[in-house]
């Protein structure tokens, strides 16, 4: 989101083998998924986590290590592209743009404010691996689908329906709340070895001179149902 628009995003990685200690640090050099959620069309007030008190600043608002869900994980489903993301306790219903990378080989965003987008170089929900599903927070003042985001707890439900007729079921892990400059990229887009979901926007406060937030929102879920075909 802060990050300099010709930082790339790391593209799927291979959960088969460990992540080399050059490719972590390429993950860090390139910034991974700081996306710039906080343009300048974005304004102040995304709801604090609730239940929660605000970390102190430069500090991160949770532990860097995902703690797994207290639901059985089940077995990945094959790729197949997301079509739209449903999010009961939010009453969040969105299809889902496709975001590559810009021009300045930056992350898209999504271009309707109402609408979360899915990273298409990335895992599809459901397959093995990291998945990422960005939105904004606000748009012109006005909240926008993530507005909500912070306020999802460990056991919510996340599910992503699929081309494929499936409905990938997510069960959220954690919510953590990281300042821009200390992003856990490595964390976001390690390899794992399920099926898991990041849910991704901006919070914290909002500077009306640099038009930006200061913090990035991230919701960690893992794979622990499906239906359908």
């Amino acid at each position: 989101m802060d990050r300099a628009p010709d930082e790339e995003p790391p593209r799927r990685p291979s959960w088969r083998r460990r992540v080399p200690l050059a490719a972590i640090a390429a993950l860090l050099l390139t910034g991974g998924l700081l996306l710039a959620l906080g343009t300048i069309r974005q304004q102040p007030a995304p709801p604090p986590s609730a239940g929660r008190s605000a970390p102190p600043a430069g500090a991160s608002a949770a532990p860097r290590s995902p703690e797994p869900s207290a639901e059985p994980r089940v077995t990945p489903l094959p790729p197949s592209r997301p079509v739209s993301i449903t999010i009961p306790s939010l009453k969040v219903t969105s299809d889902l743009e496709q975001l590559g990378l810009g021009k300045n080989r930056a992350m898209e965003t999504p271009k309707d404010p109402a609408k979360a987008g899915w990273y298409r170089p990335g895992t599809t929900p459901g397959a093995i691996g990291p998945s990422v599903i960005a939105g904004h927070v606000t748009w012109d003042g006005v909240p926008a689908v993530f507005f909500e985001l912070t306020e999802l707890e460990p056991g919510d439900r996340i599910d992503v329906s699929r081309e494929d007729g499936t409905t990938a079921e997510f069960t959220v892990d954690r919510t953590a709340t990281y300042p821009k400059d200390d992003f856990p990229t490595v964390e976001v887009y390690r390899n794992l070895d399920h099926a898991g979901l990041r849910l991704i926007t901006c919070g914290g406060a909002y500077s009306e001179k640099d038009s930006r937030y200061a913090d990035n929102v991230v919701v960690y879920a893992s794979l622990t149902g499906h239906r359908g075909v």
